[in-house]
């Protein structure tokens, strides 16, 4: 039997664009949305010509970029609400989890470009706010259990995430990777509710987030 050339097409266009956006999430997540889509291309193993066709511009590939990313933080939240009874531990093991999602975390709350994007984008802001809501389940929950701090909110927390992520650099990927597990460690404990010096203002809440 010799495969349906029409199959083996769709499997070769899935494949292309699988290895797009892996080599764009990898590259924004050092350089940012800007980076040249020559490098983007040359990383993913394509042409040029083939990654146009796939996205026909920037602003297509950072929104698939961000649909993907956004999904999968989704699922990965909403498993973990699932399996945890306690949403402290939840929320603990999505911030620790958050080194593997840095590229969701800068693309929502530092790209303008990306921001304007998603502003506009109906189905990137709807997976966005469905993870705003798990993420206020969570810093619900968790000061319900007395664990979590109450003069923070889950803006405080994403904002809090997106500076330490924006900000990590290092020589070595492996050392960035720890350091930031060791910087999510420590915020971790900062966002607990044993005593502590009393914040200025008042909480900021995921609705302070809205681009809108």
């Amino acid at each position: 039997m010799t495969a349906d050339p029409e199959t083996t097409l769709r499997a070769d266009a899935r494949r292309n664009r699988d290895q797009i956006l892996a080599a764009a999430k990898s590259i924004f997540a050092v350089s940012g949305p800007e980076a040249p889509m020559e490098e983007i291309a040359r990383a993913a193993g394509v042409g040029v010509g083939t990654l146009y066709r796939r996205f026909p511009d920037r602003d297509a590939l950072i929104r698939a970029v961000a649909m993907d990313n956004f999904e999968r933080v989704l699922s990965d939240a909403r498993a973990i609400a699932a399996e945890e009874t306690s949403p402290w531990r939840a929320l603990e093991r999505l911030l620790r989890h958050s080194v593997a999602l840095q590229l969701s975390v800068q693309l929502a709350m530092v790209s303008h470009r990306a921001l304007v994007i998603m502003k506009n984008d109906p189905e990137v802001r709807r997976l966005r706010d469905e993870i705003l809501v798990v993420l206020d389940g969570f810093v619900d929950g968790a000061k319900a259990e007395g664990k979590l701090r109450e003069d923070v909110g889950a803006g405080d927390i994403a904002i809090l995430l997106a500076t330490l992520l924006r900000q990590m650099r290092a020589k070595a990927p492996e050392v960035a990777e720890m350091a930031a597990r060791r910087c999510v460690g420590i915020m971790i404990d900062g966002l607990s509710s044993r005593p502590g010096s009393p914040l200025p203002g008042r909480p900021i809440t995921s609705d302070d987030l809205d681009p809108d």
